[in-house]
């Protein structure tokens, strides 16, 4: 599904973009602001972005956070979240990082 966003097979409703990633508004959203980022390039999880990237990428997802932080108005916090394989709560096999905020998030506990 990110690779159709990306193409733009697909409508999204994108907060920024640029050379190396792509921001969109979550389709699900688990928080009042919900934004998932995404390489262009296609890695399945953080772990493989992580190791297999150019410094390049990796930069302009970090430098993205702020960016979309910024543009969102983000002044209180948010929380960044990657999910990393079935434990993790991986369900998408592409590497994305989510920004959530708009409120107060509560503490993320094990059941």
């Amino acid at each position: 599904m990110f690779e159709k966003i990306i193409s733009r097979d697909v409508p999204a409703d994108i907060i920024y973009e640029d050379d190396e990633i792509i921001s969109f508004k979550d389709i699900n959203p688990q928080a009042p602001i919900h934004v998932v980022i995404n390489p262009k390039k296609e890695y399945c999880s953080f772990d493989d972005f992580s190791r297999s990237s150019g410094e390049k990428t990796i930069l302009a997802m970090i430098r993205s956070i702020a960016i979309i932080a910024d543009i969102l108005k983000l002044k209180k916090g948010y929380r960044i979240i990657s999910n990393i394989g079935d434990f993790g709560g991986q369900e998408i096999p592409h590497f994305h990082i989510h920004i959530l905020g708009g409120k107060r998030l509560g503490r993320i506990v094990a059941p």
